[in-house]
């Protein structure tokens, strides 16, 4: 009687032998992601040791505070958030029109023109884009802040008295917002090309229209992908420096008002205008302020990436 050989197990076969090729490229991608997890933490304790003195720092210390570094630095965090989210509020819906346009509608040699502008837009320097508003965007748009105050102050967002200038929080926003188009509209085009072709056929099929189709199909299977560039352009906002510190008109506070000439700052321009002028404890209240910066950063990072985790098993069929 023949006895037939045990086949060896499973995972002895799946195993197989490594290359050196493969063992080299295992080994170099785990030292570079350990180098990302450590060179985060070394920007982290770098920020925390040199932050500890401005917590307890006084007007007596440090000449930038007036009473404490969370009176000085609230502000700038208002500032911050707000024009990053005026910028992601305008760029936004403006990004999805371009990517669904490149992506769906416009011929093939158009949409690859539209294609390379939008990538070098998103290499532009920020300093041009500083100064393209304040020697085009800023004056261009004050006629309008002025009629905007004259007929419709009673809106807390459009009270005045209006900037001679233009330089508001809201140019700077403009401002952000271009920055930021290009890098969600490359994500959100290459997202929508992504979309399974049977799911578009299919709402067609059925007698959808283009936008109906994309409504049932594009949109819902690339949300999660939407999201992440969204919160990827919120990002590059909240950290922008040199166009916010060229646009903006600083003269501190909190207010909701758009088109004023009194304007919160934000924490990245305050610290590029204030840095190279600071000595002393101050330049750790300037680091602490950059810490707060980290801190907001990363917050908005992780809620993003919860967002996309909670969708990550969306099919497009559900």
């Amino acid at each position: 009687m023949t006895t037939v050989p045990a086949a060896p197990p499973a995972a002895a076969q799946m195993q197989g032998k490594q290359r050196p090729g493969d063992r080299w490229f295992s080994g170099t991608a785990l030292f570079a992601g350990i180098m990302i997890l450590v060179t985060l933490a070394a920007v982290a304790i770098f920020l925390i040791v040199q932050s500890l003195p401005a917590f307890v720092a006084t007007p007596e210390t440090a000449s930038l505070l007036s009473t404490n570094f969370w009176d000085y630095v609230w502000p700038l965090v208002f500032g911050t958030v707000w024009a990053a989210a005026l910028a992601l509020l305008m760029a936004v819906p403006l990004s999805l029109g371009v990517a669904l346009f490149i992506s769906h509608y416009a011929p093939r040699r158009l949409a690859q023109a539209l294609g390379y502008v939008v990538d070098l837009l998103a290499a532009v320097p920020s300093v041009v884009f500083g100064l393209w508003g304040i020697g085009v965007l800023a004056p261009a748009v004050q006629p309008v802040y002025s009629w905007f105050v004259d007929n419709l102050s009673w809106i807390p967002f459009f009270a005045g008295p209006v900037s001679s200038t233009g330089r508001t929080i809201f140019t700077a926003a403009m401002v952000l917002a271009v920055m930021v188009v290009p890098i969600i509209t490359a994500i959100c085009r290459e997202i929508f090309l992504q979309t399974p072709t049977l799911h578009e056929e299919a709402a067609l099929a059925l007698g959808a229209t283009r936008w109906e189709m994309i409504r049932m199909a594009v949109l819902p299977f690339g949300r999660s992908g939407i999201v992440s560039a969204a919160m990827l352009g919120l990002g590059r906002a909240l950290g922008e420096t040199m166009a916010v510190a060229m646009v903006l008109s600083v003269s501190g506070g909190i207010t909701f008002a758009l088109f004023t000439s009194g304007n919160p700052s934000t924490i990245a321009a305050n610290i590029a205008l204030r840095f190279p002028e600071a000595y002393g404890l101050n330049v750790n209240v300037l680091i602490a302020t950059g810490l707060i910066l980290f801190i907001v950063t990363f917050a908005v990072n992780a809620v993003a990436r919860y967002i996309v985790n909670r969708r990550k098993e969306f099919s497009g069929a559900n």
